[in-house]
């Protein structure tokens, strides 16, 4: 066992205790998060205009800042790109992550000298937490790579911008650096494929053991590597043993996966964003990620199915139950204040709290009533693939409410890697379990207002062409999972 892998062992010791001492006490953390954001922000002008002076409680915030989306934060976040100082938070920002947006178009979302550390702890503490669980620390003497958006940044008003990959791709610790690929002048490639191409250059021929990206992206990795070595990737990585995800669920692709690689690794999912890195898998028998009660962000919950009601109730961390299908709001040490994010969590645990990313809150089908949600359809699609030889790349669901003949329906358009042998029976799998997940699919079913999905095979390659012809090939771009509507669909 090298020097490293003993460091880290202790190390991972050391995190390990200290996430005890806040995950045992949720509610007092969260106080005392939520105390210290109100009070150094009070002075702000977002602070003044929403009178923090007089907040003593969380029902006092609640009466003063409604539930905001970046549109609604916008007027606050377009002085701050002018250079204006102590606008959503003390000071500027030191960074913009730039997202894409919906409406407003491109999204800057503020990182702070405050909000920065916790993104690069957060991931740093999954993989220690990992390894303070089983043990293995061999990996950290291999080549470690995560694919990622380019880490050229633009500047705005003395305010640099990028893609959050690419803004944390400059604060990789130097105990990391000589282990890390790809080089950089491969990860500033803009053009996704170009740059895959290169990654599988530089990596081709190294030890690498643990793998990071978006699953999707990563697949494409994998199956590069595949085409120009003729091996598994588990065959050329032999000691390749950790895959790190996050963005979307990977149990949609993990038969894949593992048939790529040719054998089965462990995996440990984040969930990062822009505007936060809110939960890692902390547990290796355990499906849920570790909510970061600790890390600057105090957290809400509403319930989605009260979400677009006038007023709806906001839960404190304290008062959320299992199960239960929440959008996650958030008010951050980067001066986001009651912001709504878009995705929807479940808890797994109360103790300690751990969520699943069910869906988003704007990504569901209810054309009908019927409120499908991202959790059910991945539910869904593995239940059927339990019992079936089927292999699936990708995936999107739409409603179709005009079909030229016969009940409208619920359309699987998914790409197989392999094909089932009996597709009608893997379309009877897929609507078995949303019938039995979602009792008001089951009604619109029974009721006869729906008949059965239908699930149409899209030619191999097609998502990727998709994705590309929309300009959303490659980096942290995803996929959808659901669509009210039809534009994937018919562009499909």
């Amino acid at each position: 066992m090298s020097l490293k892998s003993i460091a880290a062992k202790l190390f991972a010791g050391v995190i390990y205790k200290k996430t005890q001492k806040w995950a045992t006490n949720p509610v007092e953390t969260q106080q005392r998060v939520f105390e210290g954001l109100i009070r150094k922000a009070a002075t702000t002008s977002f602070g003044n205009d929403h009178n923090f002076g007089s907040i003593k409680n969380h029902s006092d915030f609640v009466s003063r800042v409604p539930i905001r989306d970046y549109e609604a934060l916008k007027p606050y976040v377009d002085q701050v790109i002018k250079g204006d100082e102590n606008i959503l938070w003390p000071g500027k920002p030191l960074y913009f992550a730039k997202t894409s947006g919906t409406t407003s178009g491109a999204k800057y979302i503020p990182l702070t000298k405050e909000s920065m550390p916790y993104h690069i702890e957060a991931a740093r503490d999954a993989i220690l937490h990992y390894i303070h669980e089983t043990g293995n620390a061999d990996f950290a003497d291999g080549k470690m790579i995560f694919l990622q958006g380019s880490p050229e940044l633009e500047e705005k008003n003395g305010i640099k911008l990028g893609r959050l990959s690419g803004i944390v791709a400059h604060f990789v610790p130097a105990y990391l650096q000589r282990n890390r690929l790809p080089s950089l002048k491969t990860n500033c490639i803009e053009d996704w494929e170009t740059k895959v191409d290169a990654i599988v250059e530089e990596t081709i021929d190294q030890d690498m053991t643990v793998i990071s990206g978006i699953p999707s992206w990563v697949q494409m990795y994998f199956e590069k590597l595949k085409a120009r070595s003729g091996k598994t990737v588990g065959n050329l990585f032999p000691n390749f043993n950790l895959f790190i995800y996050g963005g979307v669920n990977y149990e949609p692709y993990r038969a894949m996966f593992e048939k790529l690689i040719g054998r089965k690794v462990d995996s440990i999912e984040l969930f990062p964003a822009s505007e936060g890195f809110f939960a890692y898998q902390d547990s290796q028998k355990d499906k849920g990620m570790l909510l970061l009660l600790n890390s600057g962000i105090f957290y809400e919950f509403v319930k989605a199915d009260e979400f677009f009601s006038e007023n709806p109730k906001r839960y404190t961390i304290g008062e959320v139950e299992l199960g239960v299908n929440y959008a996650l709001i958030i008010s951050t040490n980067a001066g986001l204040w009651a912001y709504n994010i878009g995705d929807t969590v479940q808890f797994t645990s109360l103790k300690p709290y751990r969520v699943i990313v069910s869906g988003r809150i704007k990504h569901f089908i209810s054309a009908f009533g019927e409120h499908v949600i991202g959790k059910e359809v991945e539910q869904a699609l593995r239940d059927a693939m339990e019992d079936s030889d089927a292999v699936v790349t990708e995936f999107t669901v739409a409603p179709q409410i005009n079909p030229s003949a016969d009940l409208p329906y619920h359309e699987w358009l998914i790409e197989f890697e392999q094909e089932p042998n009996d597709l009608a029976a893997f379309s009877n799998a897929i609507d078995a379990s949303m019938r039995k997940q979602n009792v008001y699919y089951d009604d619109l079913i029974t009721g006869k207002v729906l008949r059965k999905l239908v699930v149409t095979p899209v030619p191999k390659g097609g998502f990727e062409r998709y994705m590309k012809a929309v300009g959303k090939l490659g980096g942290q771009n995803k996929l959808p999972r659901l669509s009210n509507d039809r534009t994937i669909a018919d562009q499909l």
